[in-house]
């Protein structure tokens, strides 16, 4: 392949992290968005082109003291298809439902996805949502090294995050929400589980007596990144849901989007489906 040297398969974090720690690699999981990136001249290989496939630090799924650990090249067919995910993390099991085509997500990892920071991008919102933070790994001095970031703080603008060149994305660390967490993943499209989305919703709570508790709402496509949604939260925390706090909460959220006019949508639809169809998910929420 143009450009392509050398071609690396690690078998552990250790030598994947001294290849990184070398420069000048390109990292390959499922490929489902470096190989349309690569064809269409958006990105151009380094010389070392290092898969992941065999490093065992970075799959599976497992919970440890009421914290789920995703690992980065975790397929989104792996977290559809896990037990855990779709009772513990049904938000994000909803989202993955929604991801493009069985073919795609066999492929697709979630680290991948992550790491293309696309403010669409299907797993961004529920794991926002959720709190959930990505591990990092390095071994800038001979000694490897992790750091955990929030999802809030990784993503940096459209294709950009935190992710040092150095470092190597190792899973996703979720707290598992309450006994009594109820959520729902909403997807606009032409075709939702084929295209990217117009925009997409998250948002979830407790039902405590006739007040709702522990709000998450979180939004994709809507801004430079997928984002979090404090306000919508704030103003439906602690409330009963009837119309009245709903329509504050919608209106909250108005004000903290920043959407554009693409081929997708202009800014005025954006706004207007975020507005109409947070009502109807928290709605659906409510009633669950």
């Amino acid at each position: 392949m143009p450009g392509i040297e050398h071609y690396r398969v690690p078998t552990s974090l250790e030598e994947a992290t001294d290849i990184l720690q070398a420069g000048k690699v390109t990292i390959l999981a499922g490929g489902t968005d470096l190989m349309p990136q690569r064809q269409a001249g958006r990105l151009e290989f380094e010389p070392v082109l290092m898969n992941l496939r065999r490093v065992p630090e970075l799959a599976g799924i497992a919970e440890d003291a009421g914290v789920l650990r995703l690992g980065a090249r975790v397929t989104i067919t792996e977290l559809l298809r896990s037990t855990l995910v779709r009772e513990r993390l049904n938000l994000l099991w909803q989202a993955c439902d929604h991801f493009a085509s069985d073919q795609i997500r066999n492929a697709a990892t979630l680290g991948g996805n992550l790491c293309n920071a696309s403010p669409a991008g299907d797993t961004l919102v529920p794991l926002l949502a959720l709190d959930a933070c990505v591990v990092l790994a390095a071994k800038p001095n001979g000694t490897l090294q992790t750091r955990r970031v929030p999802l809030g703080e990784f993503l940096l603008g459209p294709g950009r995050t935190c992710r040092a060149g150095g470092e190597l994305l190792v899973a996703v660390e979720v707290p598992a929400p309450a006994a009594g967490f109820i959520g729902a993943f909403y997807k606009h499209g032409t075709r939702p589980g084929l295209d990217i989305s117009t925009i997409s919703i998250a948002a979830g709570a407790r039902q405590e007596g006739n007040v709702l508790r522990d709000v998450r709402i979180a939004f994709g496509a809507v801004a430079a990144t997928a984002v979090r949604a404090p306000q919508s939260e704030a103003a439906l925390e602690g409330r009963a849901p009837d119309a009245q706090a709903l329509e504050a909460a919608a209106q909250q959220a108005l004000g903290e989007i920043r959407p554009i006019s693409d081929l997708r949508a202009s800014e005025w639809y954006r706004r207007e489906l975020i507005h109409n169809m947070l009502i109807r998910v928290l709605n659906h929420v409510c009633q669950r």
